[in-house]
């Protein structure tokens, strides 16, 4: 016996000896390793890991274990050729990951940082980018090697239940954003995901609803932030979006995700799905989409059968398991790092609070009421001030170790609150959440109904008047993953109407100033009451230092420098995509691997018409003359500034606009400007009034102190698409060049001659056409 097994054991070895080596992956021999792999292994590569609850009915939507608990995904390991998996985690808001791992005694809370609307109502490139780096460090830290974000979807209407993810109505601004910080994650050598390209503009019915956009508007619309995005900073990977375009599934369309991302815009990156997006794993491996998670067993399915029968070609299958190698071998875990668990989460809360300080937009100062040098004894009202929304839910939700209330806050900055009227609220708060707790399999994703807010009687009023110095209302709103917010969440309910009327009128009454603060995520109606208190501070959610950074404001530690990128509409039927886009609030299917046939059937659900076109949020407002509550890029200072010295030339190549802006207030502070262009022909040829074509923030200005602005831009960025020449066309003649502190406080004005250009594209439904017959 001993012989036999001896016998066996040799001729193994002989065996091994004679086999080939199996390369093992480096960056310099991916061919290799590609050659080395089966069809199988290819498949398993471009479908991730999987999941648990795979079929619909898991309550963690993203979530692997095995190696950072809470993480979204991971790739698929290939041990015999040296391939790791790779860990992906969500974001946009700070890293998501499970705080607490069983038998571990250990925490692993991440820092919540500002929404994106916030991060945008900055328009500070550099100060993005600062954030970034933060939470890429936090990213390398806890070992995940791609952070799933930043998520720029254009704010096509105030309801979309995921606007306190992106940025902004206009599509430079979110692309030059996305660029920031996209820069600053991956300045830690870990990759970033820009999300959800393109065209993921509603929540409702997101996997079956198909957005029916004209080629113009995707191209000026829709997709410029993305290519700004991939051209300014080169992000490691692109997440397709799970709605239909014009069609089909944004995921399996080739045009989008090869001929545009990569042939046009050059970006050299991976692509992978948004999680169980698009339907045909065929159809996408054909687009150029190269990796699909989290991951099926269908998919893998009918990767191998379509590689076997020919209609998914071999070249195509390697050209996206090379893409995913290519990403794999710059990762952290790839490289070896070792992570510590331990981010410096307490300076990352320094960022976290100074940062929400800039982006926070003062709406309204009556008699300069703020700052709140001398008034320090404070009734706080309204719900939200005692249970503060550091951001909003689904996957861009973070697990943090507190957030600071704005109750907290205004102790921490010396002000005394009214204890009495503190009690009455906690006690009504935890009632109220207990009743409006969300119940079912997802309910850790949906956000909880706000409470029913309180409305003090006039005895109760009069105490406060009496024994306090200012009052300060918080009026918030929570959105999230999953579904778009209610029409009638855009408006104050009752409650909240009577209570900023009756504290007005009391307050008022013994000639005593009242505050609102607005912690919400999207826009609200504003029109109908912002005459009443003496200021308003658009908070936004400012993440776990939120209410500090609100007190910073109000205390003047901080002057506000923060502007709209969005326009706040006096009512929402203003909005010129308000009669395409779905107002119920309805949710949708958490059945993520049953996408069903797209119907098309219910208009807003089964499919939405851009009707409006190019005209989104200010291209609308401003070229129409419709009134508005506050216009884009509005936003108020504790100072003053003054514009001067305009000075505009072409060099054929670059508009260069220059010019000084002055503080001539009092207070030491920073100023936003905001460079516009107007096309010759832009009535004859149905184009804006106004485009936004460059921005700036300066460094804080001492009161008297001048700073001088120069800001290019291409000239090819006047170019309008044009449907019929498949071609970005800019028109011959003399612009406007209009410098503002808002799209509607102008305060100089030139014009600059540019030459007629012309630079041809693709013709995307030609193209898609074409591929749809090959494929299905």
């Amino acid at each position: 016996m001993k012989t036999q097994i001896s016998s066996a054991l040799a001729a193994a070895a002989i065996m091994i000896s004679c086999a080939p080596t199996n390369p093992q992956l480096r960056a310099d021999n991916i061919d290799d390793v590609i050659k080395a792999m089966t069809v199988e292994e290819k498949a398993h590569l471009c479908i991730g890991t999987g999941m648990a609850g795979a079929s619909g009915d898991s309550a963690v939507v993203g979530e692997t274990k095995n190696i950072v608990p809470g993480a979204a995904g991971t790739t698929y390991p290939i041990p015999r050729l040296g391939i790791p998996a790779v860990v992906l985690a969500d974001g946009p808001a700070g890293l998501r990951i499970n705080p607490t791992r069983e038998g571990d005694s250990a925490t692993y809370y991440c820092t919540h940082f500002p929404i994106g609307t916030l991060l945008a109502s900055t328009w500070n490139q550099e100060l993005v980018e600062e954030v970034g780096k933060a939470i890429g460090n936090e990213v390398l830290e806890y070992g995940a090697d791609v952070l799933l974000a930043p998520a720029l979807n254009i704010h096509r209407n105030p309801l979309c239940g995921r606007n306190f993810e992106y940025y902004s109505e206009d599509p430079l601004i979110a692309g030059k954003i996305a660029a920031a910080y996209v820069r600053g994650i991956q300045s830690n050598e870990v990759g970033t995901s820009i999300k959800h390209y393109a065209a993921n503009n509603q929540e409702s019915n997101r996997m079956a609803n198909d957005a029916r956009v004209s080629p113009r508007a995707l191209r000026e619309i829709y997709l410029k932030g993305f290519e700004i995005a991939v051209k300014e900073s080169a992000p490691w990977t692109v997440m397709s979006s799970y709605n239909y375009l014009n069609g089909t599934y944004a995921s399996e369309r080739y045009d989008l995700q090869t001929t545009i991302l990569r042939d046009e815009w050059g970006f050299n990156g991976m692509v992978m799905t948004d999680w169980f997006g698009g339907k045909s794993a065929k159809a996408q491996m054909i687009a150029g989409n190269d990796m699909l998670q989290p991951g099926q067993d269908r998919q893998f399915d009918e990767i191998v059968a379509a590689v076997k029968d020919g209609s998914l070609p071999m070249a195509d299958l390697d050209r996206n398991v090379r893409r995913i190698l290519e990403m794999i071998v710059k990762t952290p875990r790839f490289k070896g790092y070792q992570y510590s668990n331990k981010p410096d989460l307490a300076a990352h809360a320094a960022v976290t609070r100074q940062s929400a300080t800039e982006g926070m937009v003062l709406l309204k100062n009556a008699g300069n009421v703020l700052p709140m040098k001398s008034l320090k004894s404070v009734a706080l009202f309204g719900c939200t001030s005692y249970n503060f929304i550091a951001g909003g839910t689904g996957s861009g939700n973070v697990n943090r170790a507190y957030t600071v209330s704005l109750l907290d806050g205004l102790k921490n900055a010396g002000y005394s609150v009214n204890e009495s009227l503190k009690a009455k609220y906690e006690s009504h708060i935890i009632a109220e959440n207990e009743r409006n707790k969300p119940t079912g399999p997802y309910a850790m994703f949906l956000p909880t109904p706000p409470p029913t807010e309180l409305v003090p009687g006039a005895a109760e009023l009069a105490k406060m008047v009496k024994s306090t110095d200012v009052a300060l209302i918080t009026i918030g709103r929570n959105s999230g993953e999953f579904l778009d917010r209610k029409a009638e969440d855009f408006n104050l309910s009752k409650e909240e109407d009577a209570l900023i009327t009756s504290v007005c009128r009391a307050f008022h009454a013994a000639g005593k100033p009242v505050v609102v603060v607005l912690n919400i995520g999207g826009v609200i109606e504003t029109s109908s009451w912002k005459s009443r208190p003496d200021a308003i501070l658009l908070a936004w959610q400012g993440g776990q230092e939120g209410g500090n950074s609100v007190a910073d404001v109000l205390s003047g530690k901080a002057s506000p420098s923060g502007k709209l990128t969005m326009t706040f509409p006096i009512n929402f039927a203003d909005h010129a995509s308000s009669a395409n886009f779905p107002t119920e609030g309805k949710s949708s299917s958490m059945n993520f691997t049953d996408h069903g046939e797209q119907k098309a059937l219910e208009k807003n659900w089964d499919f939405t018409n851009y009707e409006e076109d190019i005209y989104v949020g200010y291209r609308f407002f401003d070229t129409f003359g419709k009134e508005v509550s506050y216009p884009f890029g509005y936003g108020l200072s504790y100072s003053n500034f003054e514009y001067s010295d305009l000075n505009i030339s072409n060099d054929n190549n670059n508009v260069i606009v220059s010019f000084k802006v002055k503080n001539v207030g009092n207070v030491a502070a920073k100023e936003v400007v905001q460079v516009y262009a107007s096309a010759p022909d832009a009535k004859s040829a149905n184009k804006p009034e106004k485009e936004l074509r460059a921005f700036s923030k300066t460094n804080t200005l001492e009161p008297g102190a001048v700073a001088d602005i120069t800001l290019s831009f291409p000239t090819t960025d006047l170019a309008s698409f044009s449907e019929n020449s498949t071609a970005w066309i800019t028109t011959e003649g003399t612009y406007s060049i209009l410098v503002g502190a808002s799209s509607r406080d102008i305060r100089l004005n030139g014009e600059v001659s540019v030459k007629a250009n012309e630079q041809k594209t693709n013709d995307l439904f030609q193209l898609q056409t074409e591929l749809n017959r090959l494929t299905r």
